[in-house]
């Protein structure tokens, strides 16, 4: 309860720093983006890539990143949802929030605001330590299948579990016999790998790209719907495993907002993706573009929330 109260706490100090950057200026001369986790995760560095990318391009004269941790990204979620009509706030989310929104039951969800863009996606890898007996993920998965219970999987978030349940009903495997030791991020996972305590896990590619490489994990799999250019992965689809769940990031804005305002956003998202300072980022962190809007984005989300519902109830959640 206690670590309850002080995220609300975060969050609310954070909410009055929004309400008056947000007050008479439009969004080219002030912003604010929120990034609903602590400095230096996956939202944090989307928001301060934003960030440099408007700076430096002169999209929005002062921009300004606020970090509001809680609850998934839910607490954030909540209180974008009470600045209806101030246009000049951005929230970063994504699967993960999305998931949050179904796993705590939050009172505010994204149909309380108003989503702008999925801006890219992100692909979980399937690794296990270099010295596994494991050489394929048709070896993972027959060992898992023999016994469920006896190969403890790991993963930074619970976007990670998801993507194990996933996997686990692909191969015919009961969710809810599965041993999942949950980590406190990327790197926690792969020290749970490194020293025994997993025996597999799922986590985003750039989390574990520089230990593949440097040999100390082995990469079974990549999971995407198709074989990524410069990522010599084999994906879990190319090997009978027909799991595509992508851990993609999102922007979204408060509800009430005028159809000017809102089309206003949606163009200097659409200016800050063309920058080069963007495009260097996308390449920096191995993201893969997937940009998302309008109608057909309302339709993403909801399949994506029914899709995610699903994993969870699966879950025994």
């Amino acid at each position: 309860m206690g670590g309850t109260i002080a995220a609300a706490a975060v969050g609310v100090a954070a909410f009055g720093s929004i309400s008056s950057a947000a007050v008479g200026s439009d969004i080219h001369s002030s912003l604010t983006i929120i990034a609903p986790a602590a400095a230096g995760g996956g939202w944090d560095t989307v928001a301060r890539e934003m960030q440099q990318a408007q700076r430096a391009n002169g999209l929005s004269a002062n921009v300004q990143v606020v970090n509001m941790p809680g609850a998934g990204g839910t607490i954030a979620l909540g209180n974008l949802s009470t600045l209806a009509g101030q246009a000049n706030t951005m929230l970063v989310g994504g699967t993960g929030l999305l998931a949050a929104t179904i796993q705590y039951g939050s009172d505010a969800t994204l149909d309380d605001v108003t989503p702008l863009a999925v801006v890219f996606e992100e692909y979980d890898v399937i690794v296990v330590p270099a010295d596994s007996p494991y050489e394929t993920l048709d070896d993972l998965v027959e060992a898992w299948r023999a016994d469920p219970k006896s190969i403890p999987w790991t993963g930074g978030g619970s976007f990670d579990q998801l993507v194990v349940t996933d996997l686990a009903l692909a191969a015919g495997i009961e969710p809810t016999q599965t041993t999942y030791i949950s980590s406190d991020g990327g790197g926690e996972a792969v020290a749970a790998l490194l020293n025994g305590t997993a025996q597999a896990a799922t986590g985003g590619y750039p989390d574990n790209i520089d230990q593949i490489e440097s040999g100390r994990l082995r990469a079974l799999a990549i999971v995407a719907e198709e074989p990524i250019a410069g990522i010599d992965i084999p994906t879990a689809r190319e090997q009978g495993y027909d799991i595509t769940l992508a851990n993609w990031r999102m922007l979204a804005a408060p509800d009430g907002l005028s159809e000017e305002e809102t089309t206003g956003l949606g163009d200097l998202v659409a200016d800050t993706l063309a920058t080069p300072e963007w495009a260097a980022a996308v390449d920096r962190y191995h993201w893969t573009e997937q940009v998302i809007t309008g109608e057909e984005l309302d339709d993403f989300l909801v399949e994506e929330r029914d899709r995610i519902a699903r994993l969870y109830e699966e879950m025994g959640q």
